[in-house]
């Protein structure tokens, strides 16, 4: 389970936010510290992978009363690093939306004004409908890379399934 909808991460200060859980704080220091499986589920891996990071020194631990701790600072910069390890290759300008998925265009459909344009992001298909003269620019077309990018401006709707 992730932590309270996952962590909420400040790399300028070094520490990680939980909603509804806390690090515990090791009576030698006051960097905050995390148990090993609490350390996997802000991090979104399984306790087995956080103990071999631990193993192999990619985050620093401590031992206190046989029980075994990840230093909250050196996770912070574990998770900076692992989400600079899995950055899109495609180069971004500087936008607000947050909602990005990375995925593979697998339909252009231009016409005089608008181009439908389709793209395949892992197990999601998203639909967008752009100016014919956007598409142009971008010079789009099946295969290619790109970022189907999602604003909450706009609302879909939904029927359910009838009975028959």
């Amino acid at each position: 389970m992730a932590c309270g909808g996952g962590p909420t991460l400040r790399p300028a200060s070094g520490q990680v936010f939980c909603a509804g859980r806390r690090p515990i704080e090791l009576a030698s220091s006051s960097v905050p510290a995390y148990r090993i499986k609490q350390a996997a589920e802000l991090m979104g891996v399984s306790t087995d992978t956080m103990r071999r990071w631990a193993d192999a020194g990619r985050v620093h631990t401590v031992t206190r009363d046989g029980r075994r701790y990840v230093d909250g600072i050196d996770l912070a910069r574990l998770a900076v690093e692992i989400a600079a390890e899995h950055k899109s290759s495609v180069p971004r300008t500087r936008v607000s939306a947050r909602n990005r998925f990375l995925g593979i265009v697998t339909r252009v459909e231009r016409d005089g004004v608008a181009a439908q344009v389709e793209i395949q992001a892992g197990p999601h298909r998203f639909v967008s409908l752009i100016t014919r003269e956007a598409a142009d620019e971008l010079d789009l077309s099946p295969g290619m890379l790109a970022d189907a990018v999602v604003k909450a401006t706009n609302v879909g709707v939904e029927l359910p399934l009838s009975p028959d």
